[in-house]
């Protein structure tokens, strides 16, 4: 009797996991399990349909910083699968993949789909047996064999002598309640990865507006992010505020999201600093119009806007600007407060942190310390990283971890 395997969820980390599973040991039955008719469906939507593979971040310690829940136990993880061994991975099965400015990796193809394919033909070669359609219910385990039992959504059952479960995040808690009859205790799921809805935006006229750098800051708060900032016509997007949005997804969410941002458009500058420059400026520039000549490189938009929020008059010089409205002004560069006022889904961005709780998990295997054969990989996991590709190389190092393991455990 072949010994068979049963991976749930056609995803990223399923298919890795059943992948290496297959490669590592050939005599196993390997069938994996989507209870959708789409297979890899997030794979083809993200990154704008491009797949932000992993990132440019080749050292376990600092990959792992990127990552609000799993850090700690990850970094172990990333030094058996790490972004290196992605990108090999990938380049030895024929796809070659590419670094942005930013640091994040693409498949050279610009297409989700290479990366899919490239998932879908590995499988294939590999054996693995592929069913879609096929949700599972229950697990449970047959006493006599020690086998695992799975009901199935279409009312059959099937044994498997090892099982992966890798069914993605849910933003319900309900949906975590087939794994909670196990015993395995669950972080509640809560939204990350979104953007902020501020309706009373005083820059709401400039959607589509960004800057390269801001930092947003929470008030009453240590939560901060430095990076580009996107004015949206529904308040602010952009890695500043997703990133933020990640590390801070329980708190926002226990203030229901309901909170003050500050907003630091020039986050090079101190307050002393900002004031010499300005003082400078004034006296190398006095007749010149302080709204309609932006400083510190910011859009001419954005600038006009700041200097209406300062209160300084459209047509005054700066040799006749008054204290109050300086003070303002630098109020407004490196503080600017907005009412944030909910959340908004960004793209096809659908993170959920919370999940099985990593406690029961031994994240050298990710094997389940309750129930020996039973292994869990991907999003299901209390693991979420922020945005750049970090997602995608949890699951392909707990699906890389977890098939190793469950193939020489056989």
């Amino acid at each position: 009797m072949r010994s068979r395997i049963v991976v749930i969820g056609g995803g990223a980390a399923g298919f890795f996991g059943a992948i290496t599973c297959a490669e590592a040991n050939p005599t196993a039955e390997v069938i994996l399990l989507e209870k959708t008719s789409k297979l890899l469906a997030k794979v083809l939507v993200s990154g704008g349909g491009r797949c932000n593979v992993t990132h440019n971040c080749f050292l376990p310690g600092p990959l792992a910083q990127h990552y609000p829940r799993g850090a700690k136990h990850l970094k172990e993880a990333f030094k058996a699968f790490g972004a290196r061994e992605t990108v090999t991975w990938f380049e030895q099965r024929g796809v070659k993949l590419k670094t942005e400015a930013d640091g994040r990796m693409f498949p050279v193809t610009d297409s989700s789909q290479t990366i899919a394919d490239c998932l879908l033909q590995q499988a294939r070669k590999a054996g693995v047996t592929i069913k879609t359609g096929v949700g599972v219910t229950a697990i449970t385990t047959d006493t006599t064999t020690a086998q695992f039992i799975l009901r199935l959504s279409n009312g059959s059952e099937i044994k498997a002598d090892k099982v992966l479960v890798c069914t993605g995040g849910n933003p319900k808690t309900t949906g975590y309640d087939w794994l909670r009859e196990l015993g395995h205790p669950i972080q509640e799921p809560v939204p990350s990865l979104f953007t902020f809805n501020v309706p009373g935006n005083p820059l709401k006229d400039l959607m589509g507006i960004s800057v390269p750098q801001a930092k947003v800051r929470i008030a009453g708060q240590k939560l901060e992010y430095e990076g580009p900032l996107l004015i949206t016509h529904w308040g602010y997007s952009g890695p500043a505020v997703l990133k933020l949005s990640a590390w801070g997804a329980r708190i926002f969410h226990d203030q229901n999201y309901s909170f003050t941002a500050l907003i630091n458009w020039i986050p090079t500058y101190t307050e002393e600093s900002l004031r010499e420059q300005l003082q400078h400026y004034r006296q190398v520039h006095p007749k010149k119009v302080v709204s309609s000549n932006p400083l510190f490189n910011l859009p001419q938009r954005l600038w006009k806007a700041l200097a209406t929020i300062a209160e300084i008059p459209v047509d005054i010089i700066w040799a006749e600007l008054p204290a109050k409205n300086t003070n303002k002004l630098v109020e407004a560069l490196l503080r600017m407060a907005v009412d944030v006022k909910g959340k908004t889904t960004f793209k096809e961005e659908f993170v959920t942190c919370g999940g099985i709780d990593l406690a029961q998990v031994n994240m050298k295997t990710m094997e389940s310390r309750l129930h020996p054969g039973l292994y869990f990989a991907g999003e299901v996991l209390d693991i979420d990283g922020i945005t750049g590709g970090f997602n995608f190389q949890s699951a392909w190092t707990t699906g890389y971890l977890a098939g190793t393991a469950m193939a020489s455990h056989l």
